[in-house]
């Protein structure tokens, strides 16, 4: 049995107890599968990332309460908050491999930018119960990414008057749900909805981003963008449309440091 170091960051967001929170855990070796999902089960997170060195860079993975994921934005941005804050990485940019890729992450001034590969998004059909399960609001259009689907609205308060009833949404074969519409005060807003992965609501979903991004850039006609998600917590994101690649920035904060005991 060892002790582990744990951290608790709040991404997307300059405040303590707004923006996503997520757990790191610093490995130097891979803990058995069921360890981590364990660590995020009890942790009771969206995601709580662990990481281990790759050389002269780092490998990176992201588990809900349930399941082990392919990508993650906020918990990516947590976990080089605490490399560049926490553990003395001082380099201006750092590289993570994953099941979704090489992704780096730079530092400008403040923020952290994740560099992300685009989704590519397909008009779809609503799956039988789908706009049903998420109130009255019907949507402009629906399209269907690598892992979620996504809803056009046409007002910021279609979205902020939503309210899912998860059960159903559960059934609906997806990691989750992007709502959207044009933001009152930023370009675009959102939320996620993923009860098939053990979230009913993600605070702050960087890599919905990887979907809204492109969107939202094609019928704003802008290749930089802003964004609220409008969960209870909320968080604001700057986002690029680089072609294939998709940058998406955010600030994050320090809740805590401790120590997973006995693991």
């Amino acid at each position: 049995m060892k002790n582990l170091k744990i951290f608790q960051v709040d991404a997307f967001t300059s405040r303590l107890f707004s923006g996503n929170p997520a757990g790191v855990v610093p490995l130097t070796e891979w803990l058995e599968d069921s360890e981590m999902q364990n660590i995020a089960m009890e942790n009771n997170l969206a995601e709580t990332a662990f990481f281990i060195p790759d050389g002269d860079n780092y490998h990176i993975r992201w588990f809900t309460p349930t399941v082990e994921v392919d990508l993650c934005g906020h918990a990516t941005l947590a976990t080089s908050h605490v490399l560049f804050s926490h553990l003395g990485y001082d380099r201006d940019e750092l590289f993570f491999g994953s099941r979704s890729g090489v992704l780096r992450v730079f530092r400008e001034g403040s923020r952290y930018i994740l560099d992300f590969p685009a989704d590519e998004l397909e008009p779809a059909d609503p799956p039988a119960g789908m706009v049903e399960s998420l109130g009255k609001a019907e949507p402009l259009f629906c399209y269907r990414g690598k892992t979620d689907y996504m809803l056009v609205y046409d007002k910021q308060s279609a979205i902020e008057n939503m309210s899912p009833d998860f059960t159903a949404l559960g059934k609906v074969d997806a990691r989750g749900v992007i709502v959207t519409a044009p933001g009152d005060w930023t370009d675009f807003v959102s939320r996620f909805f993923g009860p098939q992965v053990g979230v009913n609501e993600d605070p702050v979903t960087g890599s919905a981003h990887t979907s809204l991004t492109p969107y939202w850039s094609r019928q704003l006609a802008k290749t930089e963008l802003t964004a609220r998600q409008l969960s209870a917590r909320g968080g604001d994101l700057i986002c690029r449309n680089r072609g294939t690649r998709i940058e998406i920035g955010g600030q994050a904060v320090t809740f805590f440091e401790g120590v997973l005991q006995n693991i």
